[in-house]
């Protein structure tokens, strides 16, 4: 799988089991809700500090947000 699909899909889907909006995810992280929807798509290519900065937001490792959960 494309790498920022990967990253996008796992921070869609933590921010969705905390029951957070993108506006919300903004509001913790200082970015601004287009750039974190492009990023939840894959159009964007963050660099590791906003990873880093979403991650602390979300409350998760930094290897989480890259980790392919379909595969074993």
């Amino acid at each position: 799988m494309n790498i920022k699909l990967l990253l996008g899909a796992n921070i869609r889907q933590t921010r969705e089991e905390k029951n957070w909006s993108q506006d919300k995810l903004s509001e913790k992280t200082g970015l601004h809700r287009t750039y974190i929807s492009g990023i939840e798509r894959g159009v964007r290519n963050p660099t590791i500090e906003i990873v880093q900065q979403i991650a602390i937001a979300l409350e998760v490792p930094i290897a989480d947000l890259f980790k392919d959960k379909n595969q074993k």
